[in-house]
């Protein structure tokens, strides 16, 4: 087997890219680009400033987590025809808010580029695809539901928290697509959302006194503790987190996923996006489960999601300065709102493949559990943890059922 799997190619992803990009591919590109470019971009913003980083600093790193995320996103998903996103690691970029403390700006960009070796090496191993295979479908899909299930619960918390606007792109994610037939759901959320929070005055960004910042390539200085305590995590994120619950998704709805390429790109990724002082630019597992929804359209057609995904993606990386203004202004849960919103059909599915074959029960809902619980330990986060125990309980308490699942 070669270590990067073949897909349809370019030049078949580019012909049927005009034929497939209509409201839903539009409006759940939108989506995923109005999730990731607002709280979690917020959240590296939080984490450069914790760690004593300038603006100049944070908007280089801004730029290099979403031009280059962005760009990886858009390239597999043109090539293989399938809805892959890039994006960062947003838990990621929660650690680095204490694990960067002291350190300098060109210190962390060591420490990055570092994190996306590792990455690399094991995706050059084969081992991730190898280890795909192996893991039963019912346990990915309730590590899915359960990790990615905070999304679900946000819809209910966010309105609770500002149920005039949040609860406006609800009602009209239920009611406008009865009142106009197959207009998308998501994009009525999306656009009466942004309407209601305009009109109210929720909206609140002031871009009238900004200068642009250019990016620039950071020169990396490699700390030795700085790598144990920032690297080595941050691979683990990458792959334990974010590329499972991609690969998880994607197999839930049915498509064939390049995991190797998958994770060999989040490793160039990683040290590209590093030679701008940002974290790793990898495969997202929040953006990727909204674009490859059946709210994005027909199966074969959802890969445009992807591409308009990171085509706005990269777009909001060079304009970074003012991105991180814009975004500051949104008012509070919205984007969570609609990201729920968005994956609701896919928490449906997963929850549904997880536990409607009665294989693998209680390694199931062991995945679940953990998933749901949000746990890191040694600063891998739950993802990670849900398939590991999933496996072992399966092992312990169902170990016919990796005997039966084999000879199907």
């Amino acid at each position: 087997m070669k270590l990067l799997e073949k897909g349809p190619g370019f030049k078949s992803g580019l012909a049927d890219l005009p034929k497939n990009l209509n409201g839903s591919t539009i409006s759940s590109g939108l989506i995923s680009t109005v999730f990731g470019c607002t709280g979690p971009c917020l959240v590296t913003v939080a984490a450069a400033t914790a760690a004593g980083f300038t603006l100049e600093d944070t908007v280089t790193w801004v730029f290099g987590i979403y031009f280059f995320g962005g760009l990886l996103g858009t390239i597999l998903s043109l090539y293989y025809k399938v809805p892959i996103s890039g994006a960062y690691s947003i838990p990621g970029a929660t650690l680095m808010g204490t694990a960067l403390a002291g350190y300098s700006f060109n210190e962390a960009a060591g420490a990055f580029i570092i994190a996306g070796v590792i990455v690399l090496i094991i995706g050059c191993s084969g081992a991730i695809g190898k280890i795909m295979k192996f893991l039963p479908l019912e346990i990915v899909m309730a590590m899915v539901g359960g990790a990615m299930m905070k999304f679900g619960s946000g819809i209910v918390t966010t309105t609770k928290t500002n149920p005039i606007v949040c609860g406006a792109a609800v009602l009209a994610f239920f009611l406008v697509p009865r009142i106009i037939k197959k207009f998308p759901s998501v994009l009525a959320a999306l656009i009466v959302g942004f309407v209601v929070a305009l009109v109210t005055g929720q909206f609140t960004a002031d871009m009238s006194n900004i200068s642009y910042i250019a990016p620039r390539i950071v020169a990396p200085a490699f700390n030795g503790t700085l790598i144990l305590s920032c690297s080595i995590p941050l691979a683990a994120l990458v792959i334990g987190a974010e590329n499972a619950q991609a690969m998880g998704v994607l197999r839930a709805e049915g498509y064939d996923v390049p995991s190797n390429t998958m994770t060999v790109a989040s490793g160039i990724g990683g040290i590209v996006s590093g030679l701008f002082g940002a974290h790793n630019a990898n495969i997202a597992g929040p953006m990727t489960a909204i674009c490859c929804s059946s709210d994005a359209g027909k199966k074969e057609g959802r890969y445009v999601a992807s591409v308009v995904n990171g085509i706005t993606f990269a777009l909001f990386g060079v304009v970074g300065v003012y991105a991180i203004t814009f975004v500051g202004g949104f008012p509070a849960g919205l984007a969570n709102c609609l990201a729920g919103l968005a994956m609701m059909n896919v928490l449906i599915n997963c929850l549904k493949t997880g536990f409607s074959t009665g294989r693998f029960k209680f390694g199931t809902f062991a995945a679940f559990c953990v998933g749901l619980s949000g746990i890191s330990i040694l600063n891998i986060g739950c993802a990670f943890w849900a398939l590991v125990i999933g496996v072992v309980v399966s092992l312990i308490c169902e170990s016919k059922d990796f005997s039966a699942a084999k000879a199907e």
